[in-house]
């Protein structure tokens, strides 16, 4: 290759990168897997090892992982947290053993699976934890001290009181905890996240700890960064000395005396993928002894005593049987192939999902079809590519009607799902029900996803509108709920009957309808019977209502499952009628955006008092909004309102706006 196509090509190879880290370090939500990603890298790698004279600081190749994002305060490492080289070979690891022999004499090896999560820094003074960060860049990573005490592996007090120590661990979620939250994610209508990895990083970046206490994070330790009034020799007696401290380190790490040997515990290692309950994407070898590592010294990026040999992906070549539609508990139709069963990653693979219908043509996948599997994360199987198809095969094609309760399916602008609009559908009846009681919508206290998952076992409600017929023999029978919570269930239903009609209008659970645009919508017209008499051109010059949200809004209410279920809802006694009032209208016609934490307010408490007094709450910055409402660790939003010189409020400053 020429310099100037190799030019070229680096170019393009570091603005793939950049975008790819951007997605995964920053926004958790990768576009591609660790295998694709690891290819890209290393053929920047060997070009610039080719032209030396177009390595630049800022190339990727230059830098160790990701950004510190401004969500939490920085932290700067003491000790850099270096990242590793990666090897994709024996070869490529014989050849590290071969750099190190040259250095040092005899060196031991430890090996260790290389976990795949987020990579922290965990600080104790006299054995009280007093603050943890993430890697970031390996320079300055994110303070996320709070959410890193929600886990229960990490050690609030060590075992052994120390001056100071500085210990980094990976933590990780379990393929089991993962699966839970993809459940819980679906039920909500929420994009679930894609591995167990971003599933991790995106949980300990919360701002409310409580959430990340509910992901069931965990972590496993494998490195003492510094420390005082301990010493250690070796990498294997400060791990035996971690454990004694209280921390989980590896349960499979072993010290090896020949490359040889180390390369055999890759490959014991490389087995046990697919039969944990944790993600693991390599090995990594270290030189035991710290003396010999101190003459091995680091490069600019990486240590010149730690290698990690990365797994390729198991992939698999099998036959799709069927192709199967799955209606999923938002509503959403699913195609999943059925296959010829193939081993893969330590378990036996049948059933793979196919997305959706753009998945589908894009890969020209048909039944009959030869194609490749391999598991993502190595949990979810998935199709990488088609080899070949089957004789007199054809392209497949999506149903136009839901096969779970044949009402009309649709695809929405900027989907690329097709969705069942039938507020009754079996398949997706029991994620509305928890929307409907939820604390925005009707808020039926007592009524959480195990209480209506088992009045649905039992036969006993068929839509919302059921919840209003339950009886206290009903109720009683229901495991875990006695005489008095079945009552005050009973109560808490009734008391909902009540509820303004904008409460009603968000618990039906329409597509791109919120609880700001039931407010609106409310609030214009006044009655239900006002809302299904509105044309769809009328919703949609409502200040606030787009017309992607009129259309969808009319579509979901011209079914007649959901007429019936509004009809039924009003023969029980629920309030079909709105008393939400514009108090004075002082801040009609303005536009207000709060970021970062108020002293007093809670968001939703912000948003209401703006809201009564005629304001609009948006969720981002633009040339049209009047008001940026600021507080404690408030970040590009007032960046960017300073940038286009739009007027800055503090809780006081708004609060007297209000009063005025």
């Amino acid at each position: 290759m020429e310099k100037r196509q190799a030019e070229q090509e680096i170019a393009a190879l570091r603005k793939q990168i950049a975008y790819h880290n951007q997605r995964y370090y920053v926004e958790d939500n990768p576009e591609i897997d660790d295998y694709e990603y690891d290819m890209l890298y290393l053929r920047l790698q060997n070009l610039e090892a080719q032209y030396p004279e177009l390595v630049t600081e800022d190339s990727p190749t230059q830098k160790i992982g990701g950004p510190a994002v401004n969500t939490f305060a920085p932290v700067v490492h003491e000790v850099p947290m270096e990242s590793l080289h990666d090897s994709f070979s024996e070869e490529e690891m014989l050849d590290f053993d071969r750099k190190v022999r040259e250095a040092v004499q005899d060196p031991l090896y430890v090996v260790e699976p290389k976990f795949d999560g987020l990579s922290v820094s965990l600080e104790y003074r006299d054995g009280e934890f007093v603050r943890g960060s993430t890697r970031g860049d390996g320079l300055v990573g994110e303070d996320v001290t709070e959410n890193l005490r929600t886990i229960r592996t990490v050690p609030k007090r060590l075992k052994t009181q120390l001056p100071f120590i500085e210990v980094r661990g990976e933590v990780y979620m379990s393929h089991q905890s993962f699966l839970e939250l993809c459940e819980r994610q679906e039920l909500n209508d929420e994009k679930p996240f894609k591995n167990p990895r971003n599933a991790a990083a995106g949980s300990l970046r919360q701002k409310d700890s409580r959430i990340t206490a509910s992901r069931k994070l965990d972590i496993f330790v494998f490195n003492i960064q510094q420390a005082s009034g301990a010493d250690f020799g070796s990498h294997a007696e400060s791990l035996q000395f971690l454990q004694e401290l209280g921390f989980t380190v590896s349960p499979h790490y072993s010290l090896c005396r020949t490359i040889d040997e180390a390369l055999e515990q890759i490959r014991q290692i490389g087995e046990l993928r697919g039969k944990l309950d944790y993600s693991i994407d390599g090995a990594v070898v270290k030189v035991n002894d710290f003396a010999q590592r101190e003459l091995l010294g680091s490069t600019a990026k990486f240590p010149r005593w730690a290698e990690a040999f990365k797994y390729p992906p198991e992939e698999k070549e099998t036959t799709l049987l069927d192709i199967e539609i799955n209606v999923g508990r938002t509503g959403v139709l699913t195609p999943t192939g059925i296959f010829e069963p193939v081993e893969l990653a330590g378990t036996t693979v049948s059933r793979a999902t196919l997305h959706n219908e753009d998945f589908i043509k894009e890969k020209d996948i048909r039944v009959g079809s030869v194609v490749i599997l391999r598991k993502a994360g190595e949990i979810i199987p998935e199709v990488v590519s088609v080899l070949r198809h089957g004789t007199d095969s054809v392209p497949f094609v999506m149903p136009d009607r839901c096969p779970s309760c044949g009402a009309p399916v649709k695809r929405e602008e900027g989907e690329a799902a097709l969705r069942c609009m039938n507020p009754e559908c079996p398949a997706q009846l029991l994620r509305h029900l928890i929307h409907f009681a939820s604390r925005d919508a009707m808020d039926i206290d007592g009524l959480g996803p195990a209480v209506l998952e088992q009045l649905l076992n039992k036969g006993l409600l068929s839509s919302a509108a059921d919840l209003y017929t339950l009886t206290l023999e009903q109720l009683v029978e229901l495991e875990r709920m006695g005489e008095k919570s079945s009552q005050n269930l009973i109560h808490a239903i009734e008391k909902t009957k009540q509820n303004d009609l904008y409460r009603l209008i968000f618990a039906l659970g329409i597509p791109h309808i919120g609880l700001k645009a039931a407010k609106l919508l409310a609030m214009t017209f006044r009655s239900m019977e006002g809302l299904l008499a509105a044309t769809a051109e009328e919703i949609a010059a409502i200040d606030g209502i787009g017309g992607i949200m009129a259309e969808s809004l009319r579509d979901s209410l011209k079914q007649e499952n959901t007429h019936k279920l509004i009809e039924r809802m009003k023969a029980v006694g629920v309030n079909m009628e709105t008393q939400l009032t514009i108090e004075d209208g002082r801040f009609r016609g303005k536009i207000f955006v709060l970021t970062g934490t108020l002293p007093n307010l809670s968001r939703k408490e912000a948003a209401a008092l703006i809201e009564k007094l005629g304001g609009k709450v948006s969720a981002s910055v633009s040339k049209k909004t009047d008001y940026v409402v600021a507080g404690e660790e408030a970040g590009s939003k007032l960046t960017k309102a300073n940038q286009l010189g739009i007027q800055i409020l503090t809780e006081s400053e708004l609060l007297t706006l209000a009063e005025e």
